[in-house]
């Protein structure tokens, strides 16, 4: 298949960069909060639509399986075939299954939509990352990244709350589907916006897209995910390993193909640029500990403690705001001291992470003690995570910006399942006896994955301060 080359915007399209990343942001925002948004309205929509405990599991998951399984191939169909019109299309589509999501009559539709949403999704946020890297430069590149990160801390934690509120309203009469049909408005401003601010890019002409890799990646993934998002939820039957194992064969088969491919979809020569290997090493540590410990103490909250899910969202909000502000005004800091803030902010999300686990270990809500490691926690990964993702992609090359997106969103999401799926499992393996005593072990060990991925942070910060 040979690709025709996509008409240069105009030149006026880009006159407004940060005008520009706020839309892309948005749209961003918007994706990453259905990711959690839909937890608070379990019981409605099993009410409502009369599913079963299996389908209410495929309504929440499906969108995680659907948005893996075009992670890795969102950004490369976006270097082939224009940016803008990638990111458009994606949120195109991911306002149509969130319309189509809020009317579903039944829960196979609704299934069906969440899996169709995620796609619209992964067409659509990689190309984030994409634009950055080819619009900005130096330390309006921080600048941007440190938006991006931000976006990431505060949408997970929103999605909570913003689902609580919307549930609670029962705006309309309608119950939980506002919660999807929230997204409508905005998709079709942010769309709207795209077509005019983002530039589209050009496709080199005679560049082929990688059927064969992109024949085996899409169900590797999938393979991988799909058992951990379900494994707790059925008790690890024996066809969640034998997914498994097969996705890592298939991701092995990946690897050789694209090694041999001469456009390949994936060019892994980019793991060879300075940072980028231990960048997204340290990132996986860094974003598994994060989603198992929104996951596990949200649940201990909610099911330990017996608060609503409104106020679990609202309990956990001042951290992830904490994040958010961090996050994105880390580059304010004295510029001799960036390099150190990863490896420095993992220890300390480290700690704050042991702190948690003390202040909640004799049964109660943890108090003073609690509050103070959300701030400590928002305010150590907030500096780490920001510092983390401009200096991964500091030596990146432009013509190499579409692979490292790919990668990069690859790593965020599946770092996030990994977490979930194996503290997840911990947690509620342990609750059977304890609550207190499962989110306090829980928390020692995702502490101890953040020490391991400080080591790699510190592989991060030497490969960034070379010359």
């Amino acid at each position: 298949m040979t690709l025709t080359t996509e008409a240069p915007a105009i030149p006026d399209r880009a006159a407004r960069p940060w005008f520009m990343l706020a839309v892309l942001l948005l749209g961003q925002f918007m994706a990453l909060l259905d990711v959690t948004v839909v937890n608070v309205a379990m019981t409605d929509i099993r009410t409502d639509l009369h599913a079963s405990g299996a389908a209410l599991q495929l309504v929440v998951s499906g969108y995680t399986v659907g948005y893996a399984m075009l992670l890795i191939t969102g950004a490369r169909l976006g270097e082939l075939y224009g940016r803008r019109r990638l990111f458009v299309t994606g949120v195109i589509a991911f306002t149509a299954c969130s319309l189509l999501c809020g009317f579903a009559p039944d829960p196979t539709t609704l299934i069906v939509a969440r899996i169709a949403q995620g796609a619209g999704a992964a067409l659509m946020m990689p190309q984030v990352i994409s634009v950055i890297q080819a619009q900005f430069t130096g330390p309006a590149r921080a600048k941007a990244l440190s938006a991006y990160t931000a976006v990431i801390s505060v949408a997970f934690v929103s999605g909570q709350v913003l689902g609580g509120v919307l549930v609670g309203a029962n705006l309309f009469h309608a119950g939980w589907r506002p919660i999807f049909l929230v997204n409508v408005p905005i998709g079709v401003l942010v769309a709207a916006l795209a077509v005019k601010l983002v530039p589209g890019g050009t496709a080199e002409a005679g560049r082929q897209l990688d059927l064969a890799g992109l024949v085996i990646a899409v169900p590797a993934v999938v393979l991988i995910v799909l058992p951990l998002v379900l494994g707790h939820e059925t008790g690890w039957p024996r066809w969640t390993f034998v997914s498994l194992a097969a996705g890592a064969l298939l991701a092995v088969l990946f690897v050789v193909v694209e090694r041999r491919v001469r456009d390949p979809l994936v060019n892994l020569g980019v793991l060879k640029v300075r940072g980028v290997a231990p960048g997204l090493t340290a990132l996986a540590t860094g974003v598994a500990s994060y989603g198992g410990f929104l996951f596990c103490v949200a649940l201990h909250l909610q099911a330990g403690l017996g608060e609503t899910a409104l106020a679990a969202g609202l309990t956990m909000a001042p951290g992830g705001v904490v994040f958010g502000v961090c996050g994105f005004f880390w580059h304010k800091l004295p510029q001799r001291v960036h390099a150190a803030l990863t490896p420095c902010g993992y220890v300390g999300s480290a700690a704050a992470y042991a702190l948690l686990g003390l202040s909640l270990r004799d049964g109660g809500k943890g108090g003073s003690l609690f509050f103070a490691a959300l701030l400590l926690f928002g305010l150590s990964m907030g500096l780490a995570f920001g510092s983390l993702m401009a200096h991964a992609l500091t030596h990146v090359p432009l013509a190499s910006a579409a692979d490292a997106s790919g990668l990069l969103t690859t790593t965020l999401q599946l770092g996030q399942v990994i977490g979930v799926a194996t503290f997840g499992s911990l947690f509620l393996t342990l609750a059977g006896g304890s609550s207190a005593h499962a989110i306090t072990t829980t928390m020692t060990w995702a502490a101890a994955l953040l020490l391991v991925g400080a080591g790699f942070a510190v592989a991060l910060a030497r490969a960034s301060t070379t010359r």
